[in-house]
C-alpha cells in the first residue's frame, strides 16, 4: 500500500511521525512523505520514504492563494498513485482532504491542535471555521489530540460525530525518551521550557514570572529552548530575546534537533501556552521522569495529574506561574522523583505511540474496506 503523510514541514515528519511511518514500512508499505524542504528531506530518504516537495507557508493565512495547494497537492497525489492520505497541520487537513477527494483517494486527518487562528478570535478564525466545515466532509477519519478540540469542533458543526476519534497527541516512543536513574535535584534549581518563541507559547509570562521570581532572590535557573520565528508578528523578536539576555533573566539554548540531553539535566519541564493539541515536548518530559508545570488549558491540562506528576497553573498569569514555580523548586528530592515517577507512568499508560500506532492501522483498514 501506498500511504502519503502530508504536513506543512518535513522535520515535523522526520521528528513526530517517525514511529508511525516507521512501522508503516516495517509491514513492508510504501510511505509518501508530502511536504516542504525545510532541512530533513535526505533523512526521510535515508530511512526509506520517498518524497514529493510541496510548498506551503506555514503561517500564510490568505485562502485564495492556499487554494493552490489544492491543484498541487491534487497533482502529487495522482503522480505519486497513492491509496490512502493521511493529513496533519491546519492547510494539510483543509486543502489537502479537498485534494484528496478529487483524486478520490480515502483521507485521514489530524488536528494536531487549533493554532493562532482559533486562539485569536478574528475575521481570520471565521475563514479557517468555514474551511474546516467545508472541507471536513470528505476525510474517513478525522482524529483529535484532546476532548477540548473535539467538543469545540462538533459545537461549531466543523465536522461530523460520525468520523471523529481521540488520540493520545502525537505519542511518545517510551523507550528512545527514558529516564535516567537517580537523577538528583540540581543546584541552582533549573526550569525549562520548550517551544517555539511564539507569544502563544506563554513566552511572555513565562520571563514576567522569572523577573517575579528574581526579585524575591531565589537560587533559581531559567533556560529556553525553541526557533525563532519572528515573521507574522506572532513570534518573539530577536531584540527581545537580546534585551532578556543582557538583563540575565534566562538562558538562551538555541534550537536543536535532540532535546533528550537538555531534559535530563532540567529539574522541571515548563510551558504556559495558551492551548495545544497535546504538547510534544511534555510528552517528551513526562516519559523521561520529569516534574511538569503547565497551564491548565486544552492539551496541556492531559499531561499533568495537579500535585501528582506536576503543577498545574491558570493561563496568562505570570504571578500564579512564579507561585507554581517556587512550590516546584522547594519540594524535597524525594518528592520530585516521586512526580517524576508519575510522569512516566503516565506516558507510559496513556500516551505510549503504539496506542496512535494502532488507531492509525484501524482507520486505513476501515476506510478501504
Amino acid at each position: 500500500m501506498r500511504i502519503g503523510i502530508i504536513i506543512n514541514s518535513s522535520w515535523n515528519i522526520y521528528n513526530f511521525r517517525w514511529g508511525l511511518i516507521e512501522t508503516f514500512l516495517q509491514e513492508g508499505h510504501e510511505v509518501v512523505a508530502i511536504a516542504p524542504n525545510d532541512g530533513f528531506v535526505e533523512e526521510l530518504k535515508a530511512k526509506g520514504c520517498k518524497y514529493y516537495q510541496v510548498n506551503m507557508e506555514r503561517k500564510g493565512a490568505n485562502p485564495f492563494r492556499d487554494l493552490l495547494l489544492v491543484h498541487d497537492l491534487y497533482k502529487i497525489y495522482t503522480q505519486a498513485n497513492l491509496q490512502v492520505a493521511l493529513h496533519f497541520t491546519i492547510k494539510p487537513n483543509i486543502y489537502g482532504s479537498l485534494a484528496a477527494r478529487l483524486a478520490n483517494i480515502p483521507a485521514i486527518s489530524n488536528v494536531t491542535g487549533l493554532g493562532t487562528v482559533f486562539i485569536r478570535n478574528n475575521f481570520t478564525s471565521q475563514i479557517a471555521q468555514l474551511l474546516y466545515r467545508f472541507s471536513f466532509r470528505f476525510p474517513k477519519k478525522v482524529f483529535f489530540q484532546n476532548q477540548d478540540d473535539l467538543s469545540l469542533f462538533l459545537e461549531k458543526k466543523l465536522v461530523s460525530p460520525q468520523i471523529t476519534d481521540l488520540l493520545p497527541g502525537s505519542g511518545i516512543d517510551i523507550y528512545k525518551f527514558q529516564p535516567l536513574p537517580n537523577q538528583k535535584k540540581n543546584t541552582p534549581f533549573t526550569f525549562l521550557l520548550i517551544a517555539r518563541l511564539l507569544y502563544d507559547k506563554g513566552i511572555i509570562e513565562y520571563i514576567e514570572s522569572i523577573k517575579i521570581l528574581k526579585k524575591q532572590g531565589l537560587p533559581l535557573h531559567f533556560q529556553l529552548l525553541g526557533k525563532i520565528e519572528e515573521d507574522k508578528g506572532l513570534g518573539i523578536t530577536q531584540d527581545q530575546l537580546q534585551d532578556w539576555l543582557k538583563q540575565d533573566l534566562v538562558e538562551y539554548i538555541g534550537a536543536t534537533h535532540d532535546v533528550r540531553p537538555y531534559i535530563h539535566q532540567a529539574d522541571c519541564i515548563v510551558l504556559p501556552s495558551y492551548r495545544e493539541g497535546t504538547p510534544r515536548t511534555l510528552l517528551e518530559a513526562a516519559s523521561m521522569g520529569k516534574p511538569l508545570i503547565a497551564t491548565n488549558v486544552a492539551g496541556c491540562k492531559e499531561t499533568i495529574i495537579d500535585e501528582v506528576n506536576g503543577l498545574l497553573c491558570e493561563v496568562k498569569n505570570p504571578q500564579d506561574l512564579a507561585n507554581k514555580m517556587k512550590i516546584m523548586s522547594e519540594l524535597s528530592e524525594g518528592k520530585l522523583s516521586e512526580m517524576g515517577e508519575q510522569s512516566r507512568l503516565l506516558a507510559i499508560r496513556k500516551f505510549d505511540q503504539n496506542i496512535v500506532i494502532q488507531k492509525y492501522k484501524q482507520a486505513i483498514g476501515l476506510s478501504l474496506a
